[in-house]
Formats: C-alpha cells, sequence, structure tokens
C-alpha cells in the first residue's frame, strides 16, 4: 500500500489546480494548494510538504524565482520539486532544472505520465535518496 504524501500544488489557474488535486487524492495523497509564490511559501512555513509542484508562470513571482529560493532555504532545500507548466518550448525543461526544479512535466498534463513521474520523487523521498 503506497504511504500518503502531503502535496504542495502551486498553480494560479483555479482548473488546474482541480484536476491536479483530483488526481492526486485520487492516487491518495493529501493535497495543499497555493495561487501564488506568496502562498506557497506560507504553506511551506506552516508544514513542509513532501512534494512542490509548480507552475512556472504565476501572477507574483515567476515560478523559477520561487524554485531557486526554496531550494536556497536549508528547511525546504531537499523537498523535490517538479515544474508542471504549459511553458514548453525548447529550453525551458533546462531553465527549469537549472533554477532547482528535479523534475518538468509539461502542459497539458499526460494523467498516466504525470502520476508515475510523482510516484518516482516520492519514491526518492521515501527511500532517503537525494540523488538526482
Amino acid at each position: 500500500m503506497k504511504s500518503r504524501a502531503r502535496i504542495l500544488v502551486v498553480d494560479d489557474n483555479p482548473t488546474n489546480l482541480k484536476l491536479v488535486g483530483y488526481l492526486l487524492r485520487l492516487d491518495g495523497h493529501e493535497v495543499v494548494n497555493a495561487l501564488d509564490a506568496s502562498e506557497a511559501l506560507a504553506a511551506m512555513e506552516r508544514r513542509s510538504p513532501d512534494l512542490v509542484l509548480l507552475d512556472l508562470q504565476l501572477p507574483d513571482s515567476d515560478g523559477l524565482t520561487l524554485a531557486r529560493h526554496l531550494k536556497s532555504d536549508t528547511r525546504f532545500g531537499r523537498v523535490p520539486i517538479v515544474a508542471v507548466t504549459a511553458r514548453a518550448m525548447k529550453g525551458d525543461r533546462d531553465l527549469a532544472l537549472a533554477a532547482g526544479c528535479d523534475g518538468y512535466v509539461a502542459k497539458p498534463i499526460d494523467t498516466n505520465v504525470f502520476l508515475e513521474v510523482v510516484g518516482q520523487f516520492l519514491g526518492r523521498r521515501a527511500a532517503g535518496g537525494d540523488n538526482a
């Protein structure tokens, strides 16, 4: 049986939050939503999640800046971040990884691939590995 993970989903689009949240809850996870970087940081302060799913286009601060901030903070640096974004031009994946994201999923999401990627990062964390 899978262990229940706490996943922070950061996206300014309520429809995306609803879809991703539905998939994650169906897979047995606890979901915390944030509409922007400020809400994401507040959620992280309250209780660090097991995984962050991060849209790169946010209204108050872009996701790349938020990823860099989280990775530089000793409290959150070990939490895996997966960019989930419509930014799918050549080089966008590399930009996300360079900013500190551990993975990348392009929108529109393929539900099977999405849950597989989530499972990989949760499995890595459960195994105690940061060997990305």
